[in-house]
Order: C-alpha cells, then sequence, then structure tokens
C-alpha cells in the first residue's frame, strides 16, 4: 500500500542548536525548514525530520544511514570535517570500516546526542 510514497524519517536529538550545526554544517544536509517541533533536512530527496525532544534513550543500534559509492573516500571526508569513527572491537581495520561477510563495508558515526549514524557501501548497489 505504501510503496508508491516518499519515506520520511524522524530522528530524536536533545537540543535543536547541536543537531542543526551537526546535520547542517558537519554532514552537510540541507535545512528546510525549522519550528518548534522539528529541523527539517533534505537528505537527498528524503525528508528527515529532527525533532528535539529533551531527553532521549539511548539504542545500541543504527537510527540512521547513508549508502555511498566509496566509503573510504567519505569516511575521510567525515573526518576532515571533524566527525569520528566509531571504532568497535570486531573491527579489524584501523580505520574503523568493517567489512561483512558478503563483502559489504560499514563505518559508524555518533551524532552529538550519541545517535548511532552509518555509511555502507554494498557490493552490489540497491
Amino acid at each position: 500500500m505504501l510503496e508508491s510514497y516518499n519515506l520520511i524519517a524522524f530522528l530524536a536529538v536533545k537540543n535543536a542548536d547541536t543537531a542543526r550545526e551537526f546535520y547542517r554544517d558537519k554532514l552537510g544536509l540541507r535545512l528546510v525548514s525549522e519550528d518548534q517541533f522539528a529541523l527539517v533536512f533534505d537528505a537527498h530527496g528524503t525528508m528527515l525530520r529532527v525533532v528535539p525532544v529533551g531527553e532521549i534513550p539511548q539504542v545500541r543500534w543504527t537510527v540512521l544511514g547513508w549508502e555511498v559509492r566509496d566509503i573510504a573516500a567519505a569516511a575521510r571526508e567525515l573526518e576532515k570535517g571533524g566527525v569520528a569513527l566509531e571504532h568497535y572491537p570486531w573491527v579489524k581495520d584501523e580505520s574503523g570500516i568493517w567489512t561483512a561477510p558478503t563483502g559489504d563495508k560499514v563505518a559508524w558515526f555518533k551524532d552529538p546526542d550519541g545517535n548511532t549514524l552509518s555509511i555502507s557501501q554494498h557490493v552490489a548497489p540497491r
């Protein structure tokens, strides 16, 4: 039923000012609008509503991710912009990029509120 409609992504954050700086200035997303309810970003055609909710529960999984063509180049760009990749014990590569048994590659980073975000490069384009 919903296959022909655009997806809207929602993300909870503690502070709108900090989130605006991170998502707009560090990740380069275009800020479309903002009001007391949300910061609205254009994430390559997908609406991302970043909602300031005060305290947010910390989750241990990825809440938002981007598929990239070249994960090593994307990781370098993030780090050049001041975004540090997470380094997990199961990731043997010093860069922080994990290679799955399928050959797909993933790297994780956190936003200022501790939300886990990712970039991924897939063997077969999706």
